[in-house]
């Protein structure tokens, strides 16, 4: 049963998420540079939040390891491809020595974070639009799909001990939106027939993402990662998803051959 004001946040959440995906649609559209800044500007606001959830007194701190990770992203995709990896851990090591918390914890996600947006920027201008548009899509429809299942089904919860209001009814209708974003992107691309499944996976990826960040927080004793986003906190709590989906995408792209998907 529906409780009174359990759709509270549900007008800002949707106003800054049309704002996002509109902005999104745009650069991944325009690709090169355009997303490749992109990858590096979102990549630096995670690292500043990050910091600032490992150790929120240290604000400088943290400013300055957001700056130097928007730049590792620009810089490591000026570099060779081999030098590309010390490039993205130089904030990382140094977040280590600055902030002196949770070492390993840190380096992960922060390494996790750039990754990503250095990966996504190069998957765009070697595989094409479609796939990052399938990607968005998939870790949305997860996201919005099992918020709407998990506050009207409501039901068991997937992993109380870390993320408290995620149900497994929310969860598994993730799972059948994203087949259903696999099963459309098949009947008008080029896509092989196992892409509803592949997107399952994704999907499953992308809640990964969304618990992990919720233990980091949870163990932190922070609710937010920043007030950025009306309704949502900050990009890291918005885009924890997105990471964990990109960084699995990436990581088959390193194991099986992926072809150019064309409409």
């Amino acid at each position: 049963m529906t409780q009174p004001g359990q759709w509270g946040d549900l007008r800002n959440r949707l106003i800054s998420g049309a704002a996002m995906a509109a902005a999104g649609v745009v650069l991944i559209w325009l690709g090169g540079p355009w997303f490749t800044g992109l990858a590096a500007l979102v990549s630096g606001v995670m690292i500043w939040e990050l910091s600032r959830i490992v150790v929120p007194a240290k604000k400088t701190e943290a400013i300055v390891l957001g700056l130097l990770g928007a730049v590792a992203v620009l810089a490591a995709r000026e570099v060779p491809g081999v030098y590309a990896l010390p490039v993205l851990a130089v904030p990382a090591l140094l977040g280590v020595a600055l902030l002196q918390r949770t070492p390993l914890i840190f380096m992960a996600f922060a390494l996790g974070i750039l990754v990503a947006g250095y990966g996504l920027s190069g998957f765009r201008d070697a595989y094409g639009v479609v796939w990052l548009f399938w990607l968005v899509l998939v870790v949305i429809a997860t996201d919005v799909f099992g918020y709407f299942a998990g506050r009207l089904f409501g039901g068991p919860k997937f992993w109380p001990r870390v993320s408290p209001k995620k149900t497994w009814s929310g969860t598994i209708a993730g799972w059948v939106a994203a087949a259903l974003i696999g099963l459309l992107f098949r009947s008008f691309t080029n896509a092989g027939p196992d892409l509803p499944w592949i997107s399952v996976a994704l999907s499953l990826a992308s809640q990964m993402g969304d618990i992990a960040e919720s233990a980091l927080k949870r163990k932190m004793g922070v609710k937010d990662s920043s007030a950025l986003i009306p309704g949502h906190g900050g990009l890291f709590d918005r885009f924890d998803g997105l990471l964990g989906a990109a960084l699995f995408m990436l990581l088959v792209a390193q194991l099986v051959y992926v072809p150019e998907v064309r409409f």
